[in-house]
């Protein structure tokens, strides 16, 4: 039990700059869209509204501070850490943004499993060359993910800092 506990620790640890990054956009967010409002070849936006570079910047912004900060009280971790896996979150929601708009899903709308863990899939992906990674922790990432996101953005739903649940 006490190898569970330890695991859930060191993946929150891990991916928690990556959080961060991901939730920054929604407090901070808005202003010039990423796609500059532009349209894919299949005449449909590239991103869409809410993809924004203030809300980019910003996330990657907070979640390299986050990273910065864990690397202060934990011995090895080193704080590009921080950046690189919150740059892989952020161009990983920006993925799912992509795809959501190719199957035709409005901006804000849901996609189950891809609004969850896109942003996880490209922080793992940019994580992947520093070595620190083995298959139990990504495991446990993406187990405790999908539920905390689920509260985070029904607390944040709540709070009136988004305007859906999801």
């Amino acid at each position: 039990m006490n190898d569970v506990i330890q695991l859930v620790i060191e993946a929150l640890k891990f991916i928690f700059p990556a959080y961060c990054a991901n939730a920054a956009p929604v407090l901070m967010g808005g202003g010039l869209p990423i796609d500059l409002g532009k349209r894919f070849i299949d005449g449909k936006p590239i991103f869409g509204k809410n993809k924004t570079f203030r809300g980019f910047f910003s996330g990657l912004a907070v979640g390299t501070l986050v990273g910065f900060i864990e690397s202060l009280f934990f011995p090895g971790y080193h704080f590009s850490v921080g950046f690189l896996i919150s740059l892989g979150a952020l161009l990983g929601d920006l993925t799912g943004a992509f795809i959501k708009r190719r199957i035709g899903i409005a901006p804000g709308n849901l996609l189950p499993v891809v609004d969850q863990i896109d942003f996880i899939i490209g922080a793992i992906i940019f994580a992947l060359p520093l070595r620190i990674l083995y298959l139990e922790l990504i495991l446990v990432v993406l187990v405790i993910t999908i539920p905390l996101h689920i509260l985070t953005n029904f607390a944040a739903y709540k709070l009136g800092l988004k305007s859906n649940p999801w």
